[in-house]
């Protein structure tokens, strides 16, 4: 399925937490390398440390020495302050470090996409770098002023997919209601179709909107956004989207049930929709983690390049322990694949 001539650049995250743990682990299946070229981007002197710690408790790790590496040296007075198991300044110096590599590189043509290792986004501020999230640098760095959150996960039990869309993404639960536009929800859903036809194939998807409030407002007595523009958006959107099925706003507390079962039980797949828009961060990650917490991937859509990305944190509790599990990873890898392979054959 893959193609050689591809290359995903993979960026080592917070290299104090499980990044590099799961990296070496995941690249330890050789079927990975078989379907794309890939090149780690980080500090090679991190890799050898991570490698030489665990391989003595005998867990499969890919040899650094047999890998590509596009290293990025530390300078003296950032390895000093590297403390295992810490998010500092000097982390988040170093994580910054990479990802800005990955993308100059990913934007001048030697990598077809990025996934991204796990950061710290207090270690990214107590360095100076203040952005949400590496999705923000990424759109920032790629000219890129309309972008989304898309989640991914598919079933261990029935090879059901989950896709789920977060039309808003890192923001207090206060102003949700005052970000949540038409227009932000109507962009949303333009980057959703688009991505749908292009990466995943699907002509004419199905796709289901959260309402906000309780009930879906319940006709406006737990709420009005419903009734004041979510539901003539829908409308409209019906009539934009004469391919599309669009139902919704379906009550918060009922959209999860039929994707729950279906993860479990193939025989409600078909109850199902292609895909899902969340209105704020935990309405789609709750249900995300509950289902797909060590194989669910985020990516990123509207860039100009594929970026996915495990969706756990760095886990410095655990850093160098060798308790880390590369399952998602592993399907970061394998997504950012199939999407690189997927657009190449577009075009």
């Amino acid at each position: 399925m893959g193609n050689r001539l591809n290359h995903l650049a993979i960026t080592l995250g917070d290299p104090m937490g499980i990044g590099p743990e799961v990296i070496l682990k995941a690249l330890a299946d050789r079927q990975l390398e078989e379907q794309i070229q890939m090149t780690v981007v980080g500090s090679a002197s991190i890799l050898q440390d991570t490698y030489s710690r665990l391989a003595p408790l005998g867990q499969p790790l890919a040899d650094p020495d047999r890998l590509s590496i596009l290293d990025i040296p530390l300078p003296d007075r950032v390895a000093k302050e590297l403390r295992l198991g810490v998010g500092n300044q000097a982390s988040g110096w170093a994580s910054f470090a990479y990802l800005q590599e990955a993308i100059s590189q990913t934007l001048q043509g030697h990598f077809q996409g990025i996934v991204t290792g796990p950061i710290a986004k207090s270690a990214w501020s107590a360095a100076g770098y203040h952005y949400p999230g590496q999705t923000e640098l990424l759109a920032e760095k790629s000219g890129t002023d309309q972008f989304g959150m898309l989640f991914v996960g598919r079933s261990p039990h029935t090879q059901w997919q989950l896709i789920t869309l977060l039309a808003t993404t890192h923001i207090p639960l206060a102003k949700v209601p005052e970000i949540l536009t038409y227009t932000l929800i109507n962009q949303k859903l333009q980057l959703l179709v688009n991505v749908l036809r292009d990466q995943f194939g699907l002509a004419q998807p199905r796709i289901a909107i959260a309402g906000l409030n309780p009930h879906s407002g319940e006709q406006g007595q737990l709420g009005t956004e419903e009734i004041d523009w979510l539901i003539p958006w829908l409308e409209a959107s019906r009539q934009a989207y004469p391919d599309l099925t669009l139902d919704g706003p379906v009550p918060p507390d009922t959209l999860w049930v039929k994707p729950a079962q279906a993860w479990y039980d193939s025989s409600f797949a078909a109850q199902t929709h292609d895909a899902y828009i969340a209105l704020y961060h935990d309405q789609g990650l709750i249900p995300v983690k509950m289902m797909a917490f060590d194989r669910a991937v985020n990516t990123s859509i509207g860039l100009p390049f594929i970026r996915t990305s495990p969706d756990h944190g760095t886990a410095f509790d655990i850093a160098g322990k060798g308790l880390a599990h590369a399952t998602s990873m592993t399907a970061a890898i394998q997504l950012a694949t199939e999407l690189v392979y997927q657009k190449s054959v577009i075009g």
